[in-house]
């Protein structure tokens, strides 16, 4: 691709974020401007909005990229982030906009009268926060070296500066346009992309993957190495190879890569005869087409696997607190409902397009699966398929919507934690929220800098594996049972948090075990989950005299609907 174009992608939607943010801070100018919005925002706007926050950078690049490695069983992923807004539709949704909180550290303090459940819950938003803060950094740099060739550090401080500006000008009510814009450009960016690559799939003899057989280079194909990689050979095939392989160099000179693991380094190229079959990353299952679109096959203990991922995603999406304070923008329960219902059809609507680019990335584009780069398929296939100009300006239409969904995330998530810090750390107010703001920005920042090797999918994967093991609990009992306890709420919080933190922490540094022991350790909601339910519950019933006074006050509150008033224990209609 020209870096022109791209460049070009990259500067329109930055300047039309920063346009539509700096547009915001003309309505912005009280505390709930800056963290609510002043609950002004229609549901339309609100969901598409959320839409534009909660399609990160694992949405945008890594679903598309996780099937085309794993195939059928990534389909998972899209079906339980989506579902997982039905189960915020139908028990979180409207009770959390009644509670009347700015922040999910707001609704713990009011529903049980705790500052210490209060700090636990603040420490847990800006730590679920950074470490989603952290991917989108890192995946910002990865597309502009890819881009653009630009350093890899110059895509993570692009984003959090573009991010700063917008929430320092304007807070919530700006962030709201910004997102709902970018929801709507992040679709365009694959639909129209897409249309394009279904009519040149078409004319090439519409190719299927039925094959009982791994991906094969159709051409003789140089495949370039940008990171040390380890690959595997499933067969020997001779290639001609400029660089270094197994540590040792060579300059367009003749190798055998035998049956096995090879180690390429970075900056090689390596060029590969028409037929040869694609070595994968090791690591990376080398499976059939025909495995490949089967489910539950080629993992260990599928079934959990796949059972363990749904209710990951499902509860995780509930306990994330960008997405639940979008709710707070409401202007009652009713609307958060609405707002919901909305957000169903949006995700759904985009949900459908990354499965098509993966499918289409291992036709097209299977040295991916060798480079270990799948995540960029979906900027690959323009240029692959179309080519000239019209790929040039259609890779330019994606490259815009993926810093669009690093902005838009980003931007969700520094307004969720720098909400917590500007109330709980600082004396709260507008100047304490823009002081937050460079600090929930520059901490991630630099572990992401810091942390380059880390992977992008186990990071995301920790953060909702912490948002199910603890605010899922406290919010369904917080919000449904009366009999919750402070000292309930802290057992369960600090258990599903240190469990599921535990198990994927092991599993990014050094490794799952095999057998059922990997399972476990890499899927850990099945178990953390229900385990923090427990605690949290059996804890309570244990300590009866720790519910909070007023807990029939605000049960009322958070179940009662607007049209009615709460006043002294009596239901009265507003305004009568």
């Amino acid at each position: 691709m020209n870096a022109s174009y791209g460049l070009a992608g990259v500067s329109v939607v930055v300047l039309a974020t920063l346009l539509i943010g700096v547009f915001g801070l003309r309505f912005s100018r009280t505390t709930s401007d800056f963290y609510v919005a002043s609950r002004s925002v229609s549901p339309l706007g609100n969901a598409s909005a959320i839409g534009g926050e909660y399609l990160s950078a694992a949405s945008f690049l890594g679903i598309a990229g996780l099937i085309m490695a794993y195939g059928a069983d990534m389909l998972w992923l899209p079906v339980g982030w989506t579902g997982g807004y039905l189960v915020l539709l139908v028990l979180v949704a409207a009770p959390l906009r009644r509670s009347g909180a700015y922040t999910l550290p707001d609704f713990a303090e009011a529903r049980l009268e705790s500052m210490a459940v209060r700090r636990v819950t603040s420490v847990l938003v800006v730590l679920i926060g950074w470490l989603y803060l952290m991917p989108q950094f890192q995946s910002a740099g990865l597309v502009l070296r890819t881009v653009v060739g630009a350093p890899v550090w110059a895509g993570g401080v692009l984003v959090a500066v573009v991010v700063m500006v917008n929430v320092l000008s304007g807070g919530m009510r700006s962030i709201t346009l910004v997102q709902a814009f970018q929801y709507w450009l992040k679709l365009t960016a694959l639909a129209v992309p897409l249309i394009f690559l279904v009519l040149a799939w078409r004319y090439d003899g519409v190719p299927g993957l039925g094959a009982d057989a791994p991906p094969a280079f159709t051409e003789r194909t140089a495949v370039a190495v940008s990171t040390d990689v380890t690959v595997r050979v499933e067969r020997p095939v001779e290639v001609v190879v400029t660089g270094r392989v197994d540590w040792r160099p060579y300059r367009a000179a003749p190798l055998v890569l035998t049956a096995g693991d090879h180690r390429i380094a970075e900056e090689s190229e390596v060029i590969f005869p028409a037929g040869a079959a694609v070595p994968h990353v090791a690591g990376l299952p080398a499976r059939t087409d025909r495995q490949w679109a089967m489910p539950l096959s080629g993992r260990e203990h599928p079934l959990y696997a796949t059972y363990s991922l749904i209710l990951a995603t499902f509860l995780g999406t509930m306990g994330l607190p960008h997405v639940l304070v979008r709710f707070y923008t409401n202007p009652d329960g009713r609307a958060a409902r609405r707002t919901t219902a909305i957000v169903l059809s949006l995700l759904g609507a985009f949900y459908m397009l990354p499965a098509l680019y993966g499918a289409l990335g291992r036709l097209y584009a299977p040295e991916l699966l060798m480079t270990g780069r799948t995540d960029a398929v979906v900027l690959t296939l323009p240029g692959r398929l179309v080519g000239g100009v019209a790929g040039d300006l259609l890779t330019a239409l994606v490259t815009g919507g993926a810093v669009a969904a690093f902005l838009s995330t980003s931007s969700g998530l520094t307004v969720s934690v720098a909400g917590v810090i500007g109330q709980d750390l600082l004396r709260g107010g507008v100047r304490s929220f823009r002081a937050a703001t460079v600090l929930a920005l520059i901490v991630p920042l630099v572990l992401a800098l810091a942390a380059r090797a880390l992977s992008v999918a186990d990071v995301v994967g920790l953060a909702f594996a912490l948002a199910a093991s603890t605010f899922c609990p406290l919010l369904v009992l917080g919000i449904w049972w009366r009999r919750l306890t402070v000292a309930g709420a802290l057992a369960g919080l600090v258990t599903g948090g240190g469990l599921a933190g535990a198990a994927v922490l092991w599993t990014i540094v050094g490794g799952p075990p095999s057998g059922l022991a990997g399972a476990l350790l890499a899927q850990p909601a099945a178990w953390s989950v229900p385990i923090a339910f427990a605690v949290m519950t059996g804890v309570s019933l244990a300590t009866p005299r720790s519910v909070p006074a007023g807990v029939a006050r605000t049960m009322v509150r958070l179940h009662v609907p607007e049209s009615l008033d709460v006043d002294r224990g009596t239901w009265r209609p507003k305004g009568g």
